[in-house]
């Protein structure tokens, strides 16, 4: 499979992948299939021992989800990708892959919700702890978290819905130092505005189902190596990619496929295998078709993005903006460092009057629409006090940093001037 990791994004965005054979067919094919025939056991068995190359069950892999992989680890800069069912399929796998009963992870605690509980609460169910950091703490500070069975550090490059900016550099560099790999959920900017691999980070995952599906059509989620960590410098932290595994002929990933290959090769063979959280090949087909106009929605995402947070800093009924491409901005310098062409199109802001100013806010929007959903290409906005976050009384939002008066929106590919008016009307509704 073809990566064209030289070319440039945009090529990389229609043509890495998948290249067609001389008469197949021009467009990626969909292969739905649960099964693979061979003509003898032996060659099926070659397959069991990961002594060839292909397929003998979807459960595991499947020749289009492995195309689509191919073009994200090309786009990353990986050298091995994997598709999953889920973002949160992919962050947990990712990380359950080099930990166990009795490790721990430490985590930036400004990440998504659903990614704090997998970490916090079910992955700690299964004996593995957990010590969250602030994403602006020192390097001292970071350091101090971590603990001799301290296996991964966990960031997302731009918190949803915080729109903190993870200085990965940093979180690179004390993770290295303590012997393990940072992993990093690079939903938001995508690609197109950060490479987090090319700043230090090991692991690169995503919840395709944002801006790289794009339409919001389907849920899915990739895992993207680098390529770069070396399991066997620390075999001893990493025994499951550095000794024999007795669920797969005794097989040791790290010596048989390398940097390159080891970490997802384990993650299909055992993770996979075992819990069949695998992308459905029409589901990759679909993101196949938002990747190819990553290159070029992502730019209109950004500028929509950013006159929309101007004119929400600058109206009288709003008391506050999170957008890192403000100059006002806390993260701007740390944003324009990493992602010079911007980050994402998401911008969430606080309005005055708390809750009741949000609900009548909510209520009259036209063209946004409420949606729990975000980064696709039409716009949509959700207030957490009265959806996601309605259990928690004022004061327990405040404290969380999600303030009744707040509004996260995901700025879509319409007109700036149109979206600006509907928000203009709704405020002063």
């Amino acid at each position: 499979m073809e990566t064209n990791s030289s070319k440039g994004m945009g090529t990389r965005c229609v043509q890495a992948g998948y290249t067609p054979t001389n008469g197949g067919p021009r467009q990626m094919p969909i292969v739905y299939s649960t099964t693979f025939k061979y003509d003898t056991s032996e060659d099926m068995g070659k397959l069991f021992d990961l002594e060839a190359e292909g397929y003998f069950y979807s459960r595991l892999q499947n020749p289009t989800n492995d195309y689509v992989a191919a073009k994200i680890a090309a786009l990353e800069g990986g050298t091995a990708a994997m598709l999953t069912s889920s973002g949160q399929a992919a962050n947990f796998f990712a990380l359950f892959n080099i930990c166990e009963a009795g490790d721990h992870i430490v985590a930036s605690s400004s990440i998504y919700g659903g990614t704090y509980n997998l970490i916090h609460v079910t992955m700690a169910k299964m004996g593995i702890e957990s010590t969250f950091v602030s994403p602006t703490a020192t390097e001292e500070e970071l350091a101090a978290a971590f603990r001799p069975n301290t296996k991964a550090m966990f960031g997302e490059s731009i918190a949803n819905p915080a729109l903190t900016v993870l200085d990965v550099e940093k979180f690179a560099r004390v993770a290295h130092a303590h012997g393990v790999p940072l992993i990093v959920d690079n939903t938001f900017p995508t690609p197109i505005n950060l490479r987090p691999i090319e700043w230090g980070a090991d692991i690169v995952t995503h919840s395709t189902t944002k801006y790289m599906d794009g339409h919001a059509s389907a849920v899915g989620g990739a895992i993207v190596d680098s390529g770069k960590f070396d399991w066997m410098a620390h075999a001893d932290k990493f025994p499951g990619l550095t000794t024999p595994d007795e669920s797969y002929h005794g097989i040791v990933y790290a010596e048989k496929f390398g940097q390159a290959g080891a970490f997802i090769t384990k993650a299909t063979s055992q993770l996979m295998r075992d819990f069949g959280s695998i992308q459905q090949p029409m589901t990759a087909y679909l993101l196949n078709l938002g990747l190819e106009s990553l290159h070029v929605r992502m730019p209109r995402h950004v500028a929509n993005g950013q006159a929309v947070a101007e004119f929400l800093e600058a109206h009288p009924k709003v008391e506050r903006v999170q957008y890192p491409g403000l100059p006002s901005n806390p993260y701007y310098e740390l944003a324009q460092r990493l992602m010079g062409n911007g980050g994402c199109g998401v911008v969430s802001c606080e309005l005055k009057g708390g809750r009741e100013a949000a609900s009548k806010f909510m209520r009259s929007l036209k063209l946004a629409s409420i949606e729990t959903h975000v980064a696709d290409s039409r716009t949509c906005c959700l207030n957490p006090a009265s959806s996601t976050h309605r259990q928690m009384s004022d004061a327990e939002l405040e404290a969380a940093g999600v303030p009744a008066g707040m509004i996260r929106i995901s700025c879509g590919l319409e007109d700036a001037e149109d979206i600006i008016a509907d928000l203009e009307q709704a405020l002063e509704a």
